[in-house]
């Protein structure tokens, strides 16, 4: 399987967060909507999809370009502080730094930089106001002048579109299913760039179908609302990328990029926060008479497994299909599958 990061230029506000089971689903129905984005119909690539993931996403994550290198921001381990930190010996000390520790919600890995560990010297942990800062560095002057009056804590801000529905018999708007109502979406801050890191079986499908898919998902709008104008990017570069070189060559632990469902009996030590997820169909199904998914509990991205064997390494993903999950469309299927980066937890 070969591993690409496609940069993403969000050009909208969002209502749904950029995870990777949310962006494969969207994917899937790209190609149910034009076969020719893969090499062969949809329903062959689901069903071998438990034993040969013909595509594997992981989350968008923040990429900040600093001259002819990105440093990647990504999700803080879900590890216990001594692990990522060195905590103090003194009881009163180590109260007070667990919330500046717990804040660090953001690990910055500059392009070409090697995660040996997560205790690295070179690797720094941030807030959402201190990546905030960062980010607005490298703005163009005129992005800086627009912001001046801006109040953002983070890359994002929440922000409310109040929206309201016209009775086309009263020109009015009124009670029930005419009644105003609010949006809630994700801003990011202008210019931003997001990485996005795929997977794919170039003897099922390729980059370029890869691209032409996720633009038009794009074009349309990703996630929720995306009829009123949320979830809308653009592509930027891709290049093609080894995630084993960004981490460590004596690996004992995978980092995981998008939530996952791990294999059982496969890990002895497991660090993650769980997610749980209250799926739904989407495109035409999005209207049928049960369009809700059954819910699947998954590790959020950032999670932490220690196998039991090396040969977790040979392959870059980690997790497996889920299957079963609509009562109304039985060969659905979830991405359960995460991209990783190879981590030596004992350094």
């Amino acid at each position: 399987m070969k591993v690409y990061d496609i940069t993403i230029k969000p050009v909208s506000g969002f209502g749904t967060p950029l995870k990777g089971d949310t962006i494969f689903g969207h994917f899937c129905w790209q190609i149910a909507h034009d076969e020719s984005l893969a090499e062969k119909p949809l329903s062959d690539l689901i069903s071998q999809y438990s034993e040969k993931p013909f595509a594997v996403f992981s989350s968008a994550f923040p990429k900040l370009c600093f001259g002819s290198k990105y440093l990647y921001a990504f999700k803080s381990p879900s590890l216990p502080p001594d692990k990522l930190f060195n905590i103090p010996g003194n009881k009163k000390e180590r109260i007070e730094k667990r919330k500046e520790y717990k804040a660090k919600i953001w690990m910055m890995i500059e392009e070409g930089q090697k995660l040996f560990s997560f205790k690295d010297k070179g690797i720094d942990f941030l807030t959402d106001k201190e990546l905030l800062i960062k980010a607005e560095s490298i703005l163009s002057e005129k992005t800086k002048k627009d912001l001046q009056k801006a109040s953002m804590k983070g890359l994002t801000t929440g922000f409310t579109q109040p929206h309201n529905t016209i009775n086309r018999l009263t020109a009015t708007t009124g009670g029930d299913a005419f009644a105003p109502y609010a949006v809630d979406q994700q801003v990011f801050l202008p210019e931003t760039e997001l990485a996005l890191f795929v997977g794919i079986d170039d003897e099922l499908i390729t980059i370029e179908q890869v691209k032409e898919g996720i633009e038009k998902i794009g074009a349309f709008g990703f996630g929720k609302d995306a009829s009123t104008g949320l979830g809308k990017f653009e592509l930027g570069e891709d290049t093609e990328i080894d995630l084993a070189e960004m981490g460590s060559d004596n690996p004992d632990a995978c980092y995981t990029l998008a939530p996952c469902v791990p294999e059982r009996d496969i890990f002895e030590e497991t660090f993650f926060t769980s997610f749980t997820r209250f799926g739904r169909h989407g495109d035409r199904l999005a209207n049928s008479a049960n369009p809700f998914k059954n819910p699947v509990i998954m590790a959020d991205e950032g999670a932490v497994f220690k196998p039991k064997e090396s040969s977790i390494f040979n392959k870059p993903y980690i997790g497996r299909a889920v299957s079963g999950v609509s009562k109304i469309q039985q060969k659905a299927v979830t991405q359960g599958y995460s991209l990783f980066i190879p981590v030596n937890l004992e350094v």
